[in-house]
């Protein structure tokens, strides 16, 4: 289901959208794009996430395999 939303945005990305679009909608370009910008900043969390695990001096091989664990089952809920 999709829902009508009003948001402002700026001149430079709707340019960047109507050159960008081809057939499709604006709204399904933007909506691809958000989708796409969603992703890279879960992305960006997760190895955060896992750098500042593994920055910890006392890491051993149960806590390792335990944060494996965890981001496969982030992987399949994405």
């Amino acid at each position: 289901m999709r829902l009508a939303k009003s948001f402002t945005i700026d001149p430079d990305v709707n340019e960047y959208v109507d050159t960008t679009k081809g057939d499709r909608s604006a709204s399904e370009r933007v909506n691809e794009l958000l989708k796409r910008a969603i992703a890279q900043e879960r992305s960006e969390r997760l190895a955060a996430e896992a750098a500042e695990f593994f920055a910890g001096e006392d890491s051993s091989r149960t806590e390792t395999e335990a944060f494996q664990k965890a981001a496969l089952r982030a992987f399949d809920r994405d």
